[in-house]
């Protein structure tokens, strides 16, 4: 074991100890909870599935109280000046700069996710706030739209409580991601983390606690059925963000019918990343090991199909399989892990399934296609560990290339044409993101256009840029965050028809 391997575990151990020692509740009005009614299940850390500690699964009760504190919350802080709020949110990403290593550590535990991916996660959680809180004096802002006899203007107004649910892939950076523009925008949130990762959570909540007003963040943990189900009726919320599978977007809408809640759906997705004979070598190489290999391959704009021209599939795989067979997989503390172990033995049996899947279906295992079942270095075979993967030899029609596999798992498909690379990234359900690599502007701009994909990157990996829009079309979502599109969910749009005292007005029933 390396001496920063044992530091880190060491450090983790510290600030983990007290979820060990005491039930992770609830944080309901300005209040730590355990609530009414739940019941208690274990947290388990994939490196060695060891409890992290017992946390309580809520009641109705407990997500009722929640969304009523919320809602008694909201008159206040919705006509909190922008001004204050913008100094609020900062404070609050100071905190989180303060927590970072804690952070990091209790995040890369509670996941699985590598530490060298989790150890910016404050930063960026704490750039999130600070974006959206600079843009909160600005929030209501409209626009002035100026006729000849009228002015229309447009000024915007928090919609009320919110909920908010988050995944448990890089649980921290996305709950930041989308509970800080509800804040700047004037909203209160009932937030209910993933029941997997909950811990990132409840530190969020105790840095809630020392900075914002009683009842404007509020966090239940739990389970979806529960919870999350009486969420997303509860008559209060009148909004709810979900980032999560497509199957639970489509029951949270059912849900939410009956109180015609807005919705915003980050859902799955099986993004393409297209490379042609004339892309970048290295760089297209670098890109596509990167954006699967990463974070376990357990995000949503992974790009698990490797779509590749013909005239360099031979030598581009050949290179992709040594650097598929280089990467180390290894304790998710480990600063010299690239792979760590996936989050929970039930999706870690799911991702393996597809091992058998791509046989049956008639794809060569290239690379990987194991679970790693003995300790080596400093892997605990009793952790969800396996093999970094690669299929060959695949069509778009093997289920390896139509479902969200969600794993450290790459399917690589051959094309000779544009048109047909066009027709195998849309032949999909999902339309998340897309990636194309190709040194042709004119392509590549005919590409970008064809390509049915909420988000495209251009001869680049997923480079996040806060200000603009972030979503999916088809089955990968509803709506877009960033910015300005953020604030459009969170708020409601009002137009003002002022007139100028000179038009001509209507008349009946005058003798």
């Amino acid at each position: 074991m390396s001496d920063t391997l044992k530091s880190n575990l060491e450090r983790a151990e510290h600030y983990l100890e007290r979820f060990k020692q005491q039930t992770t509740g609830h944080y309901i009005n300005g209040e730590f909870t355990l609530g009414q009614g739940g019941k208690e299940y274990d947290n388990y850390t994939p490196t060695d599935n060891s409890s992290l500690g017992k946390v309580m699964a809520g009641s109705v009760e407990d997500m009722n109280a929640a969304c009523e504190a919320a809602e008694a919350a909201f008159e206040s802080w919705s006509n909190t000046p922008g001004s204050e709020r913008k100094r609020l949110l900062n404070k609050f990403a100071d905190r989180l700069v303060e927590r970072a290593d804690e952070i990091a550590l209790v995040e890369s535990m509670d996941c699985g996710q590598a530490i060298r991916f989790m150890k910016q996660a404050a930063v960026r959680g704490a750039a999130n706030f600070r974006f959206f809180a600079d843009k909160a004096p600005e929030a209501q802002n409209g626009l002035a739209l100026h006729q000849e006899e009228h002015t229309n203007y447009t000024i915007r107004k928090a919609i009320g409580p919110v909920g908010i649910i988050t995944p448990w892939n890089t649980p921290f950076m996305l709950s930041t991601w989308k509970i800080a523009p509800a804040l700047a925008a004037g909203c209160t949130v009932v937030h209910k983390p993933a029941e997997l990762t909950p811990l990132s959570a409840y530190i969020l909540a105790e840095i809630a606690d020392e900075v914002l007003p009683k009842g404007v963040w509020n966090m239940v943990n739990g389970f979806g059925e529960g919870v999350g189900k009486r969420m997303t009726e509860h008559p209060a919320i009148k909004a709810v963000a979900l980032v999560g599978e497509t199957a639970t977007g489509s029951h949270i809408m059912r849900q939410g019918a009956d109180t015609l809640k807005r919705m915003h759906f980050e859902l799955g997705g099986k993004n393409p990343v297209i490379v042609f004979d004339d892309a970048d070598f290295e760089r297209a190489l670098d890109a596509v090991v990167f954006m699967i290999y990463s974070l376990n391959g357990q995000r949503c704009t992974s790009s698990s199909r490797l779509l590749i021209q013909s005239g360099i599939r031979d030598r581009f795989i050949a290179a992709l399989e040594q650097r598929v067979r280089n990467l180390r997989v290894g304790h998710s503390l480990d600063p010299e892990t690239e792979v760590g172990p996936l989050v929970a033995t039930e999706h870690y049996n799911k991702v393996l399934s597809y091992f058998d899947i791509a046989k049956q279906d008639g794809a060569t295992t290239a690379v990987g296609g194991r679970r790693i079942s003995e300790a080596q270095g400093n892997i605990n075979p009793a952790g969800n560990y396996l093999e970094p993967t690669l299929f060959t030899g695949a069509n778009n029609q093997m289920r390896i290339a139509q479902e969200e596999i969600f794993g450290p798992v790459l399917t690589a498909i051959s094309f000779d044409t544009e048109d047909e690379a066009v027709q195998i990234a849309n032949d999909t359900q999902y339309g998340l993101s897309g990636y194309i690599w190709t040194e042709n502007t004119g392509r590549a701009m005919r590409m970008a256009k064809q390509v049915e994909a909420g988000m495209l990157w251009v001869n680049s990996e997923n480079n996040r840029n806060l200000p603009s829009p972030f979503g999916g079309v088809k089955m990968s979502g509803i709506g877009r965050d960033g910015g300005d599109w953020s604030f459009d969910f969170y708020m409601e749009t009002k137009n003002v028809c002022i007139a100028h005292g000179t038009h001509r007005v209507p008349t009946l029933g005058k003798r």
